[in-house]
């Protein structure tokens, strides 16, 4: 056999493996044309074999494709443990408020039924007036309450659990909605928050990066979470 033939039938496998591992790559990727570890060994060990024996490969190429695979390699693990590490952190930094009270933007709330709630209402900018309305599950205004705090910033006030009368009110769900208004009478951008103690931390959406704290006006993702205060000094 004549050393063109050779090369070409060389050609044609590193060819078919190159596609083979290209295939597995785009698969194993969803689709997404990218090199992965194992891609990059099979194409090194495909070439090694269908070298042409009159005309082998230059140890100069090889000994630096054998680098760029321990670099890739090294990549690789350095991403998994630093996935490895975030995920730890999150968790670390989760339970680590449990026993604290935390604030978060969210227009309902969960009412036990005694005790009071704090609430809260972000603007954007100095206010002349703002109201806060609570409202029931079945859609009936219970509240409405005046807040003092007008500067720019997150601001919280509490609810005593009564209606305008005075009326104790059942546990349940309850909203809030923020009506703010500017010197000038224009509308001030406003919107509400929860402002809650931390009972617990859900660990099955922990692994995931984005780990789920459990208060006691319910579940708030650790990513939504806006400030962390001591409980005693709440």
């Amino acid at each position: 056999m004549s050393s063109n033939a050779i090369q070409g039938t060389t050609n044609a496998s590193a060819a078919a493996a190159t596609n083979s591992s290209s295939s597995s790559s785009s698969s194993s990727s969803g689709g997404l044309n990218a090199l992965g570890e194992q891609d990059f060994l099979t194409m090194l060990v495909a070439q090694l074999q269908n070298q042409d024996p009159l005309n082998p490969s230059d140890p100069t190429n090889f000994t630096a494709e054998l680098a760029q695979f321990s670099s890739l390699e090294q990549l690789t693990n350095l991403n998994t443990n630093m996935t490895s590490m975030l995920t730890n952190s999150n968790t670390s930094t989760a339970m680590g408020m449990i026993g604290s009270v935390v604030s978060y933007p969210g227009n309902s709330f969960t009412y036990s039924g005694s005790n009071s709630v704090n609430v809260g209402y972000k603007l954007s900018g100095a206010a002349s007036a703002v109201q806060v309305t609570i409202t029931n599950s079945s859609g009936n205004v219970v509240k409405t309450i005046n807040g003092t705090d007008l500067a720019e910033g997150d601001h919280v006030l509490s609810w005593n659990g009564q209606d305008q009368y005075g009326n104790a009110q059942s546990a349940g769900t309850y909203t809030i909605s923020v009506q703010a208004t500017g010197a000038s009478g224009s509308t001030i951008t406003s919107s509400p928050l929860v402002t809650s103690l931390v009972t617990g931390v859900d660990m099955t959406t922990a692994g995931s990066g984005a780990a789920t704290l459990n208060t006691q006006a319910g579940d708030v993702a650790l990513s939504n979470v806006l400030g962390v205060y001591d409980s005693e000094s709440d």
